[in-house]
C-alpha cells in the first residue's frame, strides 16, 4: 500500500520519514526551526516537545456548565442585570471555546478569555461563571511558565472591572445602574489572589517533579557508567594478566618447537590451562550483565586463590615468594586486593627483566598492606596492553577508602604498595 500526499504517492526512504516529521511537528506543533530554536512566547516550551492533546471533553464541561449557570444567573439577578441575548451567549463560547488550545496557545487563550469575559462585564450581563473561563486559561498560562502574562490578565481584569463598575456604568447598559461598592472590588481582588495562589502551588510541584524525574534520570545513568566502568576494569585485570602470560609461554615454544619439543609442549600446554582460565573468568564478570537479581554462576576471586596466582606467575617464567597471611575480607575489598596482586604482577611479567617477585601482606586490625616488589631493571620493550593497569589499582583502592603507590624503588626495581581500610565498608555494598 503506497501512502501518498496531497494526491501524490509519498516518497519512501528516511527522506519521506523526515517530510512527514516535518508535517507532523507543524501540525502537532513541533516544527524543525522549533526544535532549533525554541518555541514562540505564545507557545509553553514544555508542550512544543511533545505536542499536546486537544482537551476536547474537558473544554465541552466547561462551555455547558458556562451556558448554563450564566442562564440560571441571569434568572437571579433580574432586574440587575441585562438580559441574556444572542451577543452574550456567543461571547459564553467563545471564552469557554478557546480553552481547547490552552495547551497549545496558552498565552493567546488567557488574552482571549480575559478580553471576552470584559466585553461580558462590560455589556452589563449578568454574573456567573465566566469568570471560570479566566481562571482556568489562567492556571493553565501559569503552570505552562507565561506567569506575567497570567498575571497581566487577571491585573486587567480586575482594572476593567474597576472602571465599569465605578466610572463607564454611567454610560454602559443596563440604564440606571448605580456604582458598585468597593467592598466588590476586595472580594474580586481575593479572589484574583486565589488564583494566582492555587497557580503558583501547580507550577512549583510540577517544577518539582520534573527536577526529581531528571535527579533519578542522572542517577540512573551514574549507576550504569559505574557499573560499566566496574565491568572494564574487571575485563581488564582478567585479560592483562591471562594474555601477559600467554604471550611469555607463545614465545618460549615458539623458541623452542625444534631445539626442545618437550619444553615446546609444556608452554602449549600452560597457554592452554591460561587461556581456559582466562575465559572463565571472562564469563563470570560478563555473567553480571545478564537479568538483576539472578546469583553469580560463581563466587568472585580473593586472595585466597593466591596461590594459584602464584601458579600461573611461575607458568610465565616468573617466581613469586609470599610472606603474610590475608585476614577475612569483605567480597569488595577481597576482590580488590586480589586483583591489586594480579595486575602488579602481570606488570612484572610484561615490564621487568627480573624472573623473580615478592608479595608481603601485613595487616592490623584498621588496614591490609599489600606490597609487591621485583628486582629490576625494565626492560623498555612494548608488552602491549592499554597502559591502564596502574590507573585501574588506584581506581580499586580509591572505591574503598585506600591508597596506592607504585614506583622505583631506591635500589632498583619497582614496588607497589596498597593500604586497603578494612573497618569501613567501600562503595561496591551500595552497588
Amino acid at each position: 500500500m503506497i501512502a501518498t500526499l496531497g494526491g501524490r504517492p509519498a516518497p519512501s526512504g528516511p527522506s519521506s520519514v523526515a517530510v512527514m516529521d516535518g508535517e507532523q511537528g507543524v501540525r502537532g506543533g513541533d516544527s524543525p526551526r522549533w526544535r532549533r530554536h525554541g518555541p514562540p512566547w505564545w507557545r509553553s516550551a514544555g508542550d512544543a516537545g511533545r505536542g499536546a492533546r486537544w482537551p476536547w471533553p474537558s473544554t465541552l464541561l466547561v462551555t455547558l456548565f458556562v451556558l448554563g449557570g450564566s442562564n440560571y444567573a441571569a434568572h437571579q439577578q433580574i432586574g440587575e442585570r441585562a438580559a441574556l441575548d444572542p451577543f452574550a451567549r456567543a461571547l459564553l463560547v467563545v471564552a469557554s471555546g478557546v480553552l481547547l488550545w490552552r495547551h497549545r496557545r496558552p498565552v493567546l487563550v488567557v488574552f482571549a478569555t480575559t478580553a471576552a469575559a470584559m466585553l461580558y462585564l462590560g455589556a452589563g450581563y449578568p454574573y456567573g461563571p465566566v469568570f471560570l473561563t479566566v481562571a482556568l486559561a489562567c492556571f493553565g498560562a501559569v503552570v505552562a511558565g507565561h506567569r506575567k502574562a497570567a498575571w497581566t490578565a487577571l491585573g486587567m481584569l480586575w482594572a476593567g472591572h474597576v472602571l465599569v463598575a465605578h466610572w463607564l456604568y454611567q454610560w454602559l447598559p443596563p440604564s440606571g445602574d448605580s456604582a458598585a461598592g468597593w467592598g466588590q472590588e476586595g472580594v474580586i481582588a481575593a479572589w484574583v489572589v486565589a488564583i494566582v495562589a492555587v497557580s503558583e502551588l501547580a507550577r512549583t510541584r510540577r517544577e518539582q517533579w520534573a527536577r526529581e524525574r531528571a535527579e533519578r534520570a542522572r542517577a540512573a545513568r551514574r549507576r550504569a557508567d559505574e557499573e560499566r566502568l566496574r565491568i572494564a576494569r574487571e575485563l581488564h585485570d582478567v585479560l592483562a594478566h591471562s594474555i601477559s602470560v600467554i604471550n611469555v609461554q607463545a614465545g618460549v615454544g615458539l623458541a623452542l618447537l625444534d631445539a626442545d619439543p618437550e619444553q615446546a609442549r609444556a608452554a602449549l600446554t600452560t597457554i592452554k590451562a591460561a587461556s581456559k582460565e582466562a575465559l572463565g573468568e571472562v564469563r563470570q564478570v560478563l555473567d553480571t550483565l545478564r537479568t538483576p537479581g539472578d546469583a553469580p554462576r560463581a563466587p568472585a576471586p580473593g586472595l585466597d586463590r593466591l596461590p594459584e596466582l602464584v601458579s600461573q606467575a611461575a607458568g610465565a617464567g616468573l617466581t613469586v615468594e609470599v610472606e603474610g597471611a590475608a585476614p577475612d575480607l569483605p567480597p569488595g575489598a577481597d576482590l580488590a586486593a586480589f586483583r591489586i596482586v594480579q595486575e602488579a604482577l602481570t606488570n612484572v611479567v610484561r615490564h621487568s627483566g627480573s624472573r623473580q617477585a615478592r608479595v608481603r601482606l601485613d595487616h592490623d586490625g584498621g588496614a591490609l598492606r599489600l606490597r609487591i616488589d621485583d628486582d629490576g631493571p625494565a626492560t623498555g620493550a612494548d608488552a602491549g596492553g592499554s597502559g591502564n593497569g596502574l590507573a585501574g589499582m588506584r581506581e580499586r583502592a580509591a572505591a574503598l577508602g585506600g591508597t596506592i603507590e607504585a614506583g622505583p624503588r631506591p635500589g632498583g626495581g619497582f614496588r607497589v604498595l596498597a593500604v586497603l581500610p578494612l573497618g569501613v565498608k567501600a562503595k561496591e555494598d551500595d552497588r
